[in-house]
């Protein structure tokens, strides 16, 4: 396995560790981000406390409405990749069947 980053190679030897897919938002039915991650509580404080640069950061998105478990990094990273060729009426549509009030999750996941 030369060649891979460390983190990498140990996630191959050892199995590869569960991840997420997540929406946050500015307020309800506001600008949507989807991400990926394999720890949801410390992505989501980084950012309410707008510690990511970038997208997120800029357009104050910092409430966490959607939430979505896998025990595979790899099925997360697909699922998100594939919602993210999803219309909004869709990625809509996911937040309100799982969270129809769009409250922050945030406070759950501690």
């Amino acid at each position: 396995m030369a060649g891979l980053v460390p983190a990498i190679h140990v996630l191959l030897q050892y199995g590869m560790a569960g991840g997420w897919v997540y929406f946050v938002t500015n307020k309800r039915n506001g600008i949507l981000y989807v991400g990926v991650t394999s720890n949801v509580p410390r992505r989501a404080f980084e950012h309410r406390e707008g510690l990511i640069k970038g997208f997120t950061q800029r357009y104050g998105l910092k409430l966490l409405v959607y939430a979505e478990r896998f025990d595979d990094i790899r099925e997360a990273i697909q699922r998100e990749k594939t919602i993210k060729h999803w219309s909004r009426a869709w990625k809509v549509r996911l937040i309100n069947n799982a969270n129809p009030e769009w409250m922050d999750l945030y406070d759950t996941l501690i």
